[in-house]
């Protein structure tokens, strides 16, 4: 089995306030109220998930990478 390099995340804008961001490959999700705020705790939700476990037994490589994709709503006048 190849294993990937690369853990995907979605960051939408939240129900109320703030961005909610998902992964896909792992059952991580978190929120923020920024931008920065929810890429902050992304990381370390991730980090504190795989943190004593053998990232192959989720698919994953040694060390993945994390990339990050925003769904940003445009505002109309």
């Amino acid at each position: 089995m190849k294993l990937q390099k690369n853990i995907k995340a979605v960051i939408v804008n939240g129900d109320e306030s703030g961005f909610v961001a998902e992964c896909m490959e792992i059952p991580v999700v978190t929120q923020g109220q920024t931008l920065d705020e929810v890429t902050k705790n992304l990381k370390e939700a991730v980090e504190l998930f795989l943190d004593g476990e053998d990232p192959k037994e989720f698919g994953l490589d040694e060390k993945p990478n994390l990339i990050v994709t925003f769904e940003l709503e445009p505002e109309y006048a």
